[in-house]
């Protein structure tokens, strides 16, 4: 009776080909399942055919048109006059000094931006973790500025940062500081954006992080308590291991985000003051659309994207050492 009930459920599978006692499928069914395992696959193709084409469009021939353009002279004004110079453009970035202030600001801006977004994303969502008051009040005021678009972010800031008549002067000075220059310093506008960067982005890691602590089993808190550890044991010893992976996803896409900044340096300060706050994002921008220089902006952006393509690599090791 087993056997029979058995034979009945593998009965429903399809079986292409299949061999059994010695004696394959008959051929009318052969070209039956070959029909329709074809008219499955060209519907399959049919639904992916519109993501294929916008991918081709405006990913894969931009792509490529850029790579093409790295080997030439292109300036966008006269179009027909390019002419393919090898790799010239290529080794004229390491000597424009642009170019590494433009790699360092946006390195100085990674680096201090990653860590910190990550601490204040983890802080968030541990508050709105508890059982507070207001909870979810505080939860979408944190959230907002995600939503908010970065151009409107950006110009609301420049006015919070205005050195005389700036809102973040006035809590200043009534605390008996002396009004900051803000955006108007090379010292101090990078760190001005980073403030403004980590106030705008938080919101959407703090929402994956608390995603992240509400799948950590509640019982191990409870044998944690039964043991007699603190808040501290806990958190070390329970918390950060379960939120591992978590944390690895956000710290590998608050850094790819990092090294395409553009929008605040090019609203907030234009990349200056004396180019202090120029990524690398904006001056390949500026050089294509600005002075025209397609042939060397495109060389500038196959730099970039081999460093993103890096930093991809690395990703995916580290998730693979994680799973292995």
């Amino acid at each position: 009776m087993e056997k029979e009930s058995v034979k009945t459920k593998t009965s429903y599978f399809p079986k292409p080909y299949a061999v059994k006692g010695g004696r394959s499928m008959p051929k009318k069914k052969k070209r039956l399942f070959r029909k329709s395992s074809f008219r499955e696959a060209v519907t399959g193709y049919f639904f992916l055919l519109p993501a294929l084409i916008l991918l081709g469009v405006f990913l894969l021939y931009p792509m490529a048109s850029a790579f093409y353009y790295s080997f030439t002279d292109f300036y966008i004004l006269t179009p027909d006059e390019k002419s393919f110079i090898g790799l010239e453009n290529f080794t004229f970035i390491f000597q424009d000094a642009e170019f590494r202030q433009a790699f360092w600001n946006t390195v100085y801006f990674t680096i201090i931006v990653v860590p910190v977004q990550l601490a204040v994303a983890l802080g968030l969502a541990l508050l709105i973790n508890q059982k507070l008051k207001f909870r979810i009040f505080f939860r979408t005021a944190f959230f907002s500025p995600v939503v908010m678009s970065l151009v409107v972010v950006s110009i609301l800031w420049t006015f919070m940062y205005n050195p005389n008549e700036g809102l973040i002067n006035e809590f200043l000075g009534m605390v008996g500081i002396p009004s900051q220059p803000f955006l108007t310093s090379p010292d101090q506008a990078m760190n001005s954006i980073i403030v403004m960067s980590v106030w705008q982005g938080a919101g959407f890691q703090m929402m994956i992080f608390l995603a992240g602590l509400q799948n950590i089993p509640n019982h191990l808190y409870e044998a944690a308590d039964i043991d007699g550890a603190n808040r501290w044991h806990k958190f070390w010893n329970i918390t950060l291991p379960g939120l591992r992976n978590v944390a690895l996803f956000i710290f590998i896409t608050i850094t790819i985000a990092a090294f395409k900044l553009l929008v605040q340096p090019m609203i907030m300060t234009q990349g200056g003051p004396l180019g202090s706050t120029k990524s690398l994002v904006y001056h390949i921008y500026e050089t294509g659309f600005n002075y025209r220089d397609v042939g060397y902006a495109s060389a500038m952006a196959v730099i970039f994207t081999v460093i993103v393509l890096i930093i991809t690599i690395v990703q995916r090791i580290l998730i693979r050492e994680e799973r292995g």
